[in-house]
């Protein structure tokens, strides 16, 4: 069974992008738009990996972070973000991310990364 990635994103070529290069990688991907839908969404698919966002919609990356750092065997969390300043990775880092990436970021490397955290 292919590993489930799910992308909590509110840019829809972003989400389209991602889905098709981690598509093609054989992983199944689903997405979620709304910060404030995304809990729900992982609680109900249990994915191996969320790729995360910071900026999004009614509620932000960080705080979702914060809510799976408090479960136990919670997913693996990729944050993906345009806000590359130091003080957001060390907040990220500091709340339990697994890896920190910059927007934009280059095909090749997502999936690099993704295999690595998987791996």
């Amino acid at each position: 069974m292919p590993k489930h990635i799910l992308i909590v994103e509110d840019e829809p070529n972003i989400i389209e992008s991602l889905s098709f290069l981690l598509e093609r990688a054989g992983y199944f991907v689903s997405s979620e738009k709304d910060g404030s839908m995304a809990m729900g969404r992982i609680h109900a698919h249990k994915p191996d990996l969320i790729i995360l966002d910071v900026m999004l919609p009614n509620r932000s990356g960080f705080d979702i972070l914060r809510d799976i750092g408090k479960m136990v065997d919670g997913p693996h969390v990729l944050m993906l973000t345009a806000k590359g300043q130091a003080r957001d990775r060390q907040t990220a880092e500091k709340i339990g991310v697994t890896r920190f990436m910059t927007k934009p970021f280059a095909n090749v490397e997502i999936i690099e990364t993704v295999q690595d955290i998987l791996a």
